[in-house]
């Protein structure tokens, strides 16, 4: 009986602990590593259009949508100076629950980026299956990041592609 009170007041902190946290997320200046963060507070809005092959090597960027206003922390490829990025495992079981961000781009692509101090406004626009740059961005993915070019993963739905584009 001792052991079971402990285990469920084990439980209990740890419940609590995580909702605080995530409560705390939602308001948070942006994303911490995986953990959704809320909309953006600080960073210099940039209106002119960047040179995306600069930020080609850059591990990650954190993005926000307009609706609803959360921020994410996503891996980036850079193809001929314009800028994309992906969502794996839309097809496993965790993925259908914790993947919401890609069918709300979808919805309202309308986002911010944070690169560096600097934020820019963009469009998340996703890339069809048999789009000739599925092929590319996948390469370039596989370089940065060693996750193996598979055009399967795109047909079959459990990755999305999507470009970064300008706002119009």
């Amino acid at each position: 009986m001792g052991f079971l009170k402990w285990l469920l007041g084990f439980i209990a902190v740890v419940v609590v602990a995580m909702t605080t946290f995530l409560t705390y997320m939602k308001f948070h200046d942006g994303p911490i590593e995986i953990f959704a963060g809320g909309p953006f507070q600080t960073g210099e809005l940039v209106t002119t259009e960047p040179n995306w092959n600069s930020i080609k090597d850059l591990e990650t960027m954190q993005f926000q949508l307009i609706e609803p206003p959360r921020s994410r922390t996503t891996w980036l490829a850079v193809h001929k100076d314009k800028l994309y990025t992906l969502s794996a495992y839309m097809n496993s079981p965790v993925g259908k629950i914790w993947k919401k961000w890609p069918h709300q781009a979808v919805k309202d692509g309308r986002s911010l980026l944070r690169i560096e101090g600097k934020i820019y406004e963009r469009q998340l626009v996703r890339i069809s299956a048999d789009n000739e740059l599925v092929l590319p961005i996948l390469k370039e993915l596989d370089r940065k990041y060693h996750v193996g070019t598979n055009t399967e993963f795109v047909k079959n739905g459990n990755t999305w592609l999507f470009e970064i584009a300008p706002r119009n």
